[in-house]
Order: structure tokens, then sequence, then C-alpha cells
């Protein structure tokens, strides 16, 4: 864990939803491959707006601007109010739900269209089960995950 450099991170989404004009608690909490670093307060729910845009939008700028050389492999996943916990459960669950599909009648399936943190969480559901695999097709940002037998 490189505290130096979360602390900064931290600092740097509280100069961001300082300028929106909103004063969230940012926990952070370190996984293998992310920190998650999750806001709650008044004011929140800001973020959640269209489907959590914003929310999407801080973390895109966040791991752009503390680019992978200073972080090494982890990245950062900003979540306010549990609520991309909560998405990240219902895309695991729709994705066991396709390789289900796939492994019954053999027809690859897609997904999407998703963003790289989205099309990320499909891909590692679906390394779970060595029966398929899975592959991003697309040129956009997003992109479409398909599903299919090995």
């Amino acid at each position: 864990m490189n505290t130096n450099l979360d602390t900064q991170v931290t600092g740097f989404i509280h100069s961001v939803l300082g300028a929106m004009g909103l004063q969230l608690t940012a926990d952070q909490e370190e996984t293998a491959d992310h920190v998650r670093i999750n806001l709650s307060g008044d004011g929140a729910e800001v973020l959640l707006r269209r489907q959590g845009e914003v929310l999407d939008a801080l973390q895109v700028i966040v791991n752009t601007a503390f680019r992978r050389d200073a972080r090494g492999d982890r990245h950062y996943v900003i979540d306010a109010l549990e609520f991309r916990r909560g998405k990240d459960a219902e895309l695991r669950q729709m994705a066991q739900f396709l390789v289900g599909k796939v492994k019954i009648n053999g027809v690859p399936q897609e997904i999407g269209p998703l963003n790289p943190y989205a099309r990320r969480i499909v891909h590692l559901a679906v390394s779970e089960d060595p029966a398929v695999t899975s592959e991003s097709i697309g040129d956009a940002f997003l992109k479409t995950v398909v599903i299919s037998p090995k």
C-alpha cells in the first residue's frame, strides 16, 4: 500500500468534490488489485444521478491523474453510498447467468455496451468458469463483451 499516494488521491478527490460544493467523507478499502474509495455524507447522491455518470467520470479522472507508473498494477475504484458495489454484484450475476446460457445452448451471448471498469468485472466473472471465454468487441470507449464456449 502506498499511503502517501493514497493520501494524495484522497486530497485530490476532496478538491474535486469541494469544487462541486460537496463535503463528503472518503474511506479507503484495500483489496488485492485496487483501492476502493467509499464516499459518503450529505449530498453524495448527486454523484449517482444519471446511473452514476458523475461517479464514473470521477473514477476515470482519478485513474488518469494518478498514472499507473505511480500506483503499479492497482487502480482506484470510486464508490458512493455503496452504489457501485451493488451495480458490480448485479453485473457479476448477469455475467454468470449468461455463462449458464452459453453452457446450455452453446450460443455466444452479448452484454453491453460497457465501460472499461464494467467490462473488467464481466471478464473476471467469466474467467471463473473454464468452459467459457469472453472478449470485448468494438472500437469505442463503450464496448460489448461476448461470452462464448471455449
